[in-house]
């Protein structure tokens, strides 16, 4: 399981090029780590961090603002990309908590952190916990898992007046028909503690009421990977919510010592059968008072669910009765957003939630000003096999291009659109406005052509390498 690291000097160099990359899964007993902490004294003294899970980009950045970073992560997600970055690095099923914590508290009385963060959903609880047993602050596991479980933080919003939105567990079909038989329809069913619009079943008919149970269970088929869900048991029980009508924003904050700050809104659009995005864009194109309506319920849900720290990243439905929240999440939204907030606002929240705790970044003191239009735009093609991609270089010359990624290219699959992970790429472009930089973006997004044809008419083709981000 272990991925191994590259030899290096013995000792510790100011360099991060030839910092020593330790393995931490090859230390056994406490004497190594005792071993590796004499020679970090030789070591210039920086703070110190515990990045759990996340892009190659966090570590980098977190690099960047000067800190030493000690990495968990998965192990095939961890490669020679890494090694400027990183100091150690953990490889392992982060998730799987009773192993970490004896692991990192061993690895911290030796080489000490002075934070755990996480910017990827399932690293949010396991930094929480590390957090808490050490000591070391950050926000605390109630909050995490109160927004983690939709349930709680449903019944939570209730008992404090906020954002009501009438919802139960479910396990059959006959909890189904009485909540529709209570609520009429159309409704929701989705997982209690999932992200990413995994399992997530509008219920518009009599049919649907009578089969959604049967389908949401048979998501329990045992193909998910160890790194595709936050939870063993996501699919034991649903979670019915009335049908909230409206267009869907989500909006994006920082929070210094429980004062929070709106950075930005970003519409969305979606698609496909489960509500998957495919485009978001920056600045928000709403009305004034609407936007006023959106930041007043966001911040009142942020007191009442206690987050004091750090990223946020809530999705609202702009119903008829008034805002309404979907979720949220003590971590930067996906999908880009940040790199629509730093296109569009000039502020990276990543480096806000890595630096704040260690003083790197300037607090912010007000939600800034726009400074133009910023659109992503995701790739759909018709589900089969890859035969060919064209436009590419075309998409790539143009002046409103910021970003491309394309995973798949001839001999790949293209899945159904059922969830986030089932889209194959993404186009980023500005504009002097929104609606100007969404405009740019479908246009680029459709100069991307992924042919593909049934899997039963097409020969075999050889796989080539995906485009990777390219700005």
């Amino acid at each position: 399981m272990d991925l191994p690291t590259p030899a290096e000097p013995d000792g510790l160099t100011d360099s991060a090029a030839t910092a020593d990359r330790t393995d931490l899964n090859d230390l056994t007993d406490f004497a190594d780590l005792t071993d590796l902490a004499d020679r970090t004294e030789r070591h210039v003294k920086r703070p110190r961090i515990l990045v759990i899970g996340g892009k190659l980009d966090h570590v980098r950045k977190a690099r960047e603002l000067g800190l030493d970073v000690v990495h968990a992560q998965f192990p095939d997600e961890y490669d020679r990309g890494h090694w400027p970055y990183v100091d150690q690095a953990l490889l392992l099923d982060y998730g799987d908590t009773e192993r970490l914590l004896p692991l990192v508290r061993a690895l911290h009385a030796a080489y000490p952190f002075q934070a755990a963060v996480s910017l990827f959903e399932l690293g949010l609880l396991p930094a929480a916990r590390i957090n808490e047993a050490l000591g070391l602050g950050g926000e605390s596991v109630e909050t995490v898992e109160l927004l983690m479980d939709k349930w709680r933080m449903r019944r939570h919003l209730a008992a404090k007046g906020i954002s009501p939105v009438a919802c139960a567990v479910g396990r059959s079909a006959r909890d189904v028909r009485e909540f529709v038989a209570a609520y009429g329809l159309p409704i929701i069913v989705k997982p209690i503690r999932e992200s990413g619009s995994l399992g997530v079943f509008p219920i518009r008919d009599r049919a649907d009421v009578d089969a959604v149970a049967e389908r949401f269970r048979s998501l329990d088929d045992g193909h998910w990977a160890t790194k595709d869900l936050a939870f063993a048991d996501s699919f034991d029980e649903f979670l019915m919510e009335e049908f909230l009508d409206g267009p869907e924003v989500s909006v994006e904050t920082l929070t210094f010592d429980g004062r929070h700050v709106v950075v930005a809104v970003t519409d969305k659009e979606c698609g496909g059968p489960g509500f998957v995005e495919i485009g978001h864009a920056q600045p928000s194109g709403h009305s004034a008072g609407t936007l006023n309506e959106v930041t007043r319920l966001v911040t009142d849900f942020l007191d009442a669910v206690g987050l004091r720290n750090g990223p946020g990243h809530t999705e609202v439905k702009l119903t008829s009765r008034g805002p309404r929240i979907v979720e949220s999440h003590n971590r930067v939204g996906g999908d880009r957003i940040n790199e629509l907030t730093e296109i569009a606002y000039g502020v990276d929240m990543e480096r806000h939630a890595l630096g704040a705790a260690f003083g790197l970044v300037e607090p912010l003191t007000a939600s800034p000003e726009a400074r133009g239009g910023a659109a992503v735009r995701f790739l759909t093609p018709e589900p089969g096999r890859v035969v060919e991609v064209t436009g590419v270089d075309a998409v790539r010359a143009d002046p409103a291009f910021v970003e491309l990624q394309l995973e798949v290219g001839p001999g790949d699959e293209v899945p159904p659109l059922t969830w986030n992970e089932d889209k194959v790429g993404h186009v980023v472009a500005r504009g002097a406005t929104a609606t100007e930089a969404i405009a740019n973006s479908r246009r680029l997004a459709a100069a991307i052509h992924v042919r593909t044809e049934s899997t039963e008419s097409v020969e075999p083709v050889e796989p080539v390498e995906p485009v990777e981000p390219f700005a």
